[in-house]
């Protein structure tokens, strides 16, 4: 495992705990998209700027995105030229959600998050969160179903 990526991970995900917006602003690329996808088929695509209105919208509310990282673990790390990738799974009410980050290199150090693959048991809550408006605008397909099964 490549200990460089497992710590930028961390960072980020203690960003998100801390509903630290502008930590995240700066861990996210400006081109980052986030591709999720369910056992049924249905995917979703969303981009930062739809993140980072959720982001505000919560901590406008003083709610946050989670409590805890006890249930984080890190699979595997894949380092490839400028890109790298770390598998995370996290689990929810006894269900596993895997995820695979894709992390920008530069100058020998991880900078922004470009992707991440999320795999869901259900997208439907999300989905309709989507469809009530309540994630925000993004690129011109972001925040839409692209496919459902």
């Amino acid at each position: 495992m490549d200990q460089a990526l497992v710590d930028r991970m961390w960072r980020y995900l203690h960003a998100g705990l801390a509903m630290d917006l502008e930590a995240l602003d700066a861990l996210y690329d400006p081109e980052f998209e986030n591709l999720r996808v369910d056992r049924s088929g249905l995917s979703v695509r969303l981009v930062k700027e739809q993140f980072m209105h959720r982001f505000r919208a919560l901590r406008a509310e003083g709610r946050v995105i989670g409590d805890s990282l006890a249930d984080v673990s890190f699979l595997a790390t894949t380092v490839r030229a400028d890109h790298g990738s770390i598998v995370m799974r996290r689990e929810e009410d006894g269900v596993p959600t895997l995820y695979d980050f894709t992390w920008r290199r530069e100058g020998g150090r991880w900078t922004t998050l470009l992707r991440e693959l999320t795999v869901e048991q259900d997208l439907r809550p999300l989905i309709a969160v989507i469809e009530a408006g309540a994630v925000g605008a993004g690129a011109a397909d972001g925040g839409k179903v692209i496919s459902a099964g």
